[in-house]
């Protein structure tokens, strides 16, 4: 291609035009720097020194002397509500709902902004509120998760369940707590003033088909068993509540220590305790855990006498020590040791050997239960919380499935 001299014209030319669009967006960005109040600039300096709370009032100061500042608004009701003045987040959302020319995306916004201030306040009734309202949105999967934390601490089951059918109508997302939800909607039915079992039945199917698609775990499965076993129990069905809670010393063993008393007890009604017994026994060789132990100690003590207990007890802690065991078995020797030298039960004569022979057995029984009343819990793995009985949602951080069957002992 042959050089052209007209081409020359172009480069000034396009030089003057780069410098006619620099000159305008300089004096656009002067102008509008000028029309920024002082103010605006106060609260940067604030921020950039890390002094926010002198920063919050130069911004309110800012959206008081503009109320145009939208996106100022929005960021001062996020920040608010992270700093825990819910006040404060609410009238400034309120404001911006208030307005009749706010765009339709940022009235939207501030709706859900709304709700979520509602929701951090414990004022769960408006959040749900103000979460319907958004439902119908591009904030809609938002609006839902939060309204399943919301009718889950309400323990609204049905409209928990409701909600979570909802997202998982919009997104593939896992939701394995549902399989619980059914569990407690299932749990509240046979425990109502009139128990409803035919519902109850279906609520432990959906569990059961809730804890397949999402993943199937030992504690939604173990629970799903132990509700059937309940349900049997309460139907009069003792060789299905059996077979049931047996299912489980093969299916989940960890949780065998919270099967055991209710098996048991089963056995006793079956007229077969002494084979409830032995399973038991065996379980533990298997798998020792120390609400096994407790089971087997008390339901030995109670059927057998205290010499096998004391046996038992002796036996287990040589081979799995234990502080708790120890507790336990301190207090069958100080028992004994008040009744006389003949056992409580059956005539038979406790050994001689004591564990600490000559030893002030009740200050070290006084002791060392007072140290394991601090072990004898279990403890949620998300939170730290403990708790004397099990919970298959934690009471602090309202996790699932965050309890181990074990006591604290076991697991430090």
């Amino acid at each position: 291609m042959d050089f052209e001299p007209w081409w020359l014209i172009i480069v000034p030319v396009l030089f003057g035009l780069g410098w006619l669009a620099a000159r305008f967006d300089f004096r656009q960005m002067l102008s509008e720097t000028r029309a920024l109040p002082d103010s605006y600039f106060k609260g940067l300096n604030f921020l950039l020194n890390e002094q926010p709370d002198r920063a919050i009032d130069a911004f309110v100061e800012v959206a008081k002397l503009d109320p145009e500042t939208t996106e100022l608004h929005f960021a001062l009701g996020s920040l608010f509500r992270r700093r825990g003045e819910i006040e404060r987040a609410i009238r400034v959302h309120q404001s911006l709902l208030s307005r009749g020319d706010l765009p339709l995306p940022d009235r939207e916004n501030a709706q859900l902004a709304l709700a979520q201030d509602f929701l951090k306040a414990g004022m769960l009734d408006r959040a749900e509120q103000g979460f319907l309202a958004v439902l119908q949105t591009r904030h809609v999967l938002e609006a839902l998760r939060a309204l399943v934390r919301i009718h889950e601490s309400e323990h609204d089951w049905g409209k928990a369940i409701d909600a979570v059918q909802q997202l998982r109508g919009r997104t593939d997302e896992p939701v394995p707590q549902l399989a619980h939800y059914h569990c407690e909607r299932a749990q509240a039915l046979m425990e109502s003033k009139t128990p409803d079992f035919d519902a109850a039945a279906q609520a432990l199917d959906a569990a059961e088909n809730a804890a397949r698609q999402n993943g199937a775990t030992p504690a939604s499965e173990t629970r799903v068993r132990m509700l059937r076993a309940r349900w049997a129990a309460l139907r009069g069905d003792l060789e299905s509540q059996r077979a049931q809670l047996q299912d489980v010393l093969t299916t989940a063993p960890e949780f065998s220590g919270l099967v055991a008393q209710p098996l048991l007890d089963c056995h006793a009604a079956l007229g077969r305790a002494a084979e409830g017994l032995s399973l038991l026994r065996d379980q533990y060789v298997r798998l020792p855990t120390l609400d096994l132990f407790n089971v087997i100690f008390r339901a030995l003590r109670a059927s057998e006498g205290a010499v096998p207990a004391w046996a038992f007890a002796r036996q287990a802690l040589r081979a799995h020590p234990s502080l708790l065991g120890l507790d336990r078995l301190l207090e069958v020797e100080l028992a004994q040791g008040a009744s006389g030298p003949e056992a409580a039960q059956g005539g038979e004569a406790m050994p001689d050997q004591s564990l600490v022979p000559g030893a002030d057995l009740g200050l070290l029984r006084s002791m060392i239960h007072k140290h394991t009343q601090r072990l004898d819990r279990y403890a949620c793995e998300h939170c730290g919380f403990e708790a004397r009985r099990y919970y298959w949602q934690c009471p602090g951080c309202n996790t699932w499935e965050t309890y181990r069957p074990r006591r604290l002992e076991e697991i430090r």
